[in-house]
């Protein structure tokens, strides 16, 4: 049980981490906390659903084009909304909250709830590992979350928008001089964000249903990650996956699912409490600001 609970424990660890990248990019760029972040998320379930069984398109194409969606979704919430409120952070906040509890009501109003909003996996089957057995989704995930990583590092070392990405975060006035546009990058660090929620949720929702709710529990365990290892470092997003994500394992089995989410709770207030910024974060702490 406890190899199990090891190879699980891991696995739930690469969610957590493909949940929270998309969010932590978004914020590290832009310094936009989307808290829309889980409804952009359940949106691109719903319409992959909605192109597979009612436009009846083919899988991959209507992966693809959810993924488009949401990501232009992003951009254009960002253009309209956000900019006008740009560097009024609690504007900001609610602003994107209001945004993303519409698009999740607007899902409920049109009757998108039941059992019968499933994607289907990837490949069916699973493999024995050492006498667990992991079911081939669930590798999907893992490829998908080690080459998103090794994506992510490629894009923003080596090309040029990604160096631009990388400008704006470290020193905004220093990249304006050299003709980068902030807001430019800022729109695009949103569609990424949406983009990468999207990505996350065509390879995690096939394990379960599509559900409205759905949209709220990525949000917290996004929040969790990135509050813990410290809003805009990847290290932390991924350190804190990990710990997060085996702490979550182990108490599903040995206290029940039902206290998962309690665990990412927990995390934010024991975080909050003792090191604001989170473990590799780089705001200031009380004390230097005092």
């Amino acid at each position: 049980m406890l190899f199990g609970t090891l190879v699980y424990g891991f696995i739930n660890s690469v969610i957590l981490a493909l949940v929270a990248l998309g969010f932590n990019l978004t914020f590290g760029i832009s310094g936009v906390a989307n808290f829309s972040y889980g409804a952009l998320y359940v949106l691109a379930g719903y319409l992959v659903w909605i192109f597979i069984n009612l436009v009846s398109l083919p899988y991959p194409v209507s992966v693809a084009l959810s993924i488009l969606a949401t990501a232009l979704a992003g951009a254009l919430m960002y253009r309209f909304i956000l900019l006008r409120l740009r560097g009024m952070v609690v504007s900001e906040v609610i602003a994107t909250f209001a945004i993303g509890l519409t698009i999740l009501e607007i899902f409920r109003y049109l009757g998108f709830i039941g059992f019968q909003y499933t994607l289907p996996v990837f490949s069916t089957g699973s493999v024995d590992f050492l006498g667990v057995y992991v079911d081939y989704q669930r590798l999907s995930i893992v490829g998908i979350g080690l080459l998103l990583a090794a994506f992510l590092y490629v894009f923003t070392h080596h090309t040029r928008t990604g160096l631009a990405f990388r400008g704006i975060a470290q020193e905004e006035q220093t990249a304006l001089s050299l003709g980068i546009h902030s807001d430019w990058v800022a729109t695009l660090s949103m569609a990424f964000g949406a983009g990468l929620s999207a990505v996350a949720a065509v390879a995690i929702l096939p394990l379960g249903t599509i559900s409205v709710e759905g949209g709220y529990d990525v949000l917290i365990n996004a929040l969790a990650v990135c509050i813990v290892g410290g809003l805009g470092s990847t290290v932390g997003v991924v350190v804190a996956s990990f710990l997060i994500g085996y702490a979550q394992m182990f108490t599903s089995s040995y206290l029940g699912a039902s206290w998962v989410m309690i665990v990412s709770l927990v995390a934010i207030l024991i975080i909050l409490a003792a090191k604001p910024s989170g473990l590799f974060g780089k705001q200031r702490e009380l004390e230097e600001r005092i």
